[in-house]
């Protein structure tokens, strides 16, 4: 028995492990954890109960961890449908001043959760304007520049991510340009200006 207990957590540690330390329910259940045994845990402390249905093993609350750790919790509380992105996504990306309060998330239009700590938004985005990091999905440099511009955020922070994507060679100018021309006219002024700015 106590052979079984142990692959049963090592089956979770390894899910957990390429997550953060971060689970599911339905991630402990396929390991092996009945709802009974989850409970069990989470009111030993064993493991940490960060949101509904999301848990983490405690051993890497004490772990140094990155700066972006937090963000695979709202990965897997959307269940893998949110994308980091905009403001969150340059944040990742280390592109310019950008330092956001929330965490913006784009989801598919149907999505039906809500958060309060996260800002949604809602589209069907390409599989080439994504990048997989450890545990979650963020949009791709030049993605998270156009979508800052698209929805108006602060011009200063567009400005400062361009300048640095063009200078990391994350993006040419030709290349901001087209995307932010499928994005529409406030994406398309936005990257612009930013683009006068490096001039």
């Amino acid at each position: 028995m106590r052979g079984d207990r142990t692959d049963t957590r090592a089956a979770l540690w390894r899910i957990a492990a390429g997550q953060r330390g971060y689970f599911t329910a339905a991630q402990a259940l396929e390991a092996g954890y009945s709802y009974q045994a989850q409970r069990y845990h989470a009111q030993r402390g064993n493991w940490t109960a960060v949101d509904r249905g999301v848990y983490r093993f405690r051993e890497f609350d004490v772990l140094p961890g990155g700066e972006d750790d937090h963000l695979v919790r709202w990965f897997l509380w959307s269940k893998g449908r949110a994308t980091v992105s905009h403001i969150t996504a340059l944040s990742v990306h280390d592109l310019g001043t950008a330092n956001p309060a929330q965490i913006h998330l784009t989801v598919p239009p149907g999505f039906r959760q809500k958060g309060d700590a996260v800002i949604l938004h809602r589209a069907e985005l390409p599989q080439d304007e994504t990048e997989e990091r450890g545990g979650y999905r963020v949009t791709t440099p030049v993605r998270a520049i156009v979508e800052c511009a698209a929805a108006q955020m602060d011009q200063d922070v567009v400005d400062s991510a361009v300048a640095d994507a063009l200078d990391r060679g994350l993006a040419t100018p030709r290349g901001l340009l087209h995307a932010a021309q499928r994005l529409g006219a406030r994406a398309e002024l936005g990257v612009g200006w930013a683009l006068q700015e490096t001039r």
